[in-house]
């Protein structure tokens, strides 16, 4: 027997993939996602007033106001374009790239901050993505990188209703400060937000030496 209709499988895809189809509809969970986090990370940003912040992973723009609020030069990159043009939409005033963690097309020491949020799910190996953020930071910046508790991708609806499931991988909390250690980082602050007593947000600020 066969149907004839609009029903759409969900399937697994990259991450770039998955965000440019998913791009329209994901401003509809930023109270979900804001909570997994802001508190936590509007403390770790403190004064930013004259410094250079790379926001990586920026999706939709979901934390620029706050860098901007914060006193901030804000330049984000994003993997997926169609992100990326929601975000220029919303902050015309700031540099945007469309790149991979992986590979920045900027020069070395170029930032005093680097933000990574809800980016290394989408990250097999963090080692490499790690090195690259050192490299583009000056010596004595801070990079800001959360890591979320997902063992297992979430269905996400899009706006014309396919459901799509984005590539995902877990990384335990002391792994992702070895592979910081590894790229010469020194571990600043470490928090972790949680949801009746399990974590679910693990929020490190590293600081380059």
């Amino acid at each position: 027997m066969s149907f004839k209709g609009s029903l759409k499988k969900s399937h697994v895809v990259s991450s770039e993939e998955g965000y440019n189809k998913y791009a329209t509809a994901y401003d509809d969970s930023l109270g979900y996602l804001n909570s997994f986090e802001n508190d936590v990370l509007l403390k770790f940003f403190g004064d930013l007033r004259g410094k250079k912040v790379l926001d990586v992973g920026c999706g939709t723009g979901r934390i620029i106001h706050d860098l901007h609020m914060a006193g901030a030069e804000v330049c984000a990159v994003d993997l997926s374009d169609a992100m990326l043009k929601i975000t220029k939409k919303k902050f015309p005033m700031i540099e945007t790239a469309q790149a991979d963690i992986r590979k920045l097309p900027f020069e070395n020491e170029s930032f005093d901050m680097v933000v990574a949020t809800f980016l290394l799910v989408h990250l097999d190996k963090l080692e490499e993505a790690f090195d690259e953020v050192n490299r583009v930071l000056k010596v004595g910046g801070e990079f800001i990188v959360t890591n979320i508790n997902q063992k297992k991708a979430p269905k996400l609806k899009t706006k014309d209703g396919e459901t799509v499931v984005i590539e995902s991988f877990y990384h335990r909390p002391e792994n992702v400060l070895n592979s910081l250690d590894r790229s010469f980082f020194k571990i600043d602050k470490e928090e972790f937000v949680y949801d009746d007593k399990v974590w679910v947000n693990q929020i490190v600020k590293a600081v380059k030496f």
